[in-house]
């Protein structure tokens, strides 16, 4: 009966590794040496700025040729942030493309003085660009909201992010300025 027991935590357990892993937006091979992750903020100018200026090399010096792998995690600083969060885990198989759009338009769909006209303006670029969501029903679904939530809570738990961009690599806060110098001499001695 203990052998039973076992094998169903073990099972259920490698269960809810499988769900975890397929919610979280990665870059790269699971296999890869060097595990990134970027707790970032939608609204965050500084995480744009490491959209475009860090990520591509990064991505073509580490990513594509699976030394690391990145995760991008939620940490929104506002309700802006939060609503567009919401639409990038509602379509998470086109997470990483969301994401990057939404960063390289940040000035497109940030305007507005209240929240209902920013997420008018994100709506309407979201469309724009072509993709197909349900807004209204992205934005109010409560297990994304507290997925999301989750993930701040645990950034602060975990590794004390208290600003975004933030960096772990490899379960290491990088605590230097965050440029793609500095991140490569980081990422240089771990291979």
């Amino acid at each position: 009966m203990k052998k039973v027991i076992t094998i169903l935590i073990l099972f259920f357990s490698f269960e809810f590794n499988l769900h975890a892993d397929s919610n979280r937006i990665i870059s790269g091979k699971q296999s890869a040496k060097i595990s990134i992750i970027v707790y970032e903020s939608l609204t965050c100018s500084h995480c744009a700025d490491f959209h475009k200026n860090v990520y591509p090399n990064l991505k073509k010096d580490y990513i594509d040729t699976g030394l690391a792998k990145i995760e991008f995690r939620h940490f929104p600083l506002d309700a802006a942030a939060f609503n567009a969060s919401k639409i990038v885990q509602c379509k998470k198989d086109q997470g990483l493309e969301i994401l990057e759009v939404l960063y390289s338009n940040q000035q497109k769909w940030i305007k507005g003085n209240t929240i209902e006209q920013v997420n008018d303006n994100l709506k309407k670029f979201i469309n724009s660009v072509g993709f197909k969501i349900d807004f209204e029903k992205c934005i109010s679904d409560k297990k994304i909201e507290d997925y999301i939530l989750n993930d701040r809570i645990e950034g602060v738990k975990n590794f004390k992010v208290n600003a975004t961009p933030t960096i772990i690599i490899n379960n290491k806060k990088f605590e230097k300025s965050l440029n793609y110098k500095n991140l490569k001499k980081s990422l240089e001695k771990l291979i």
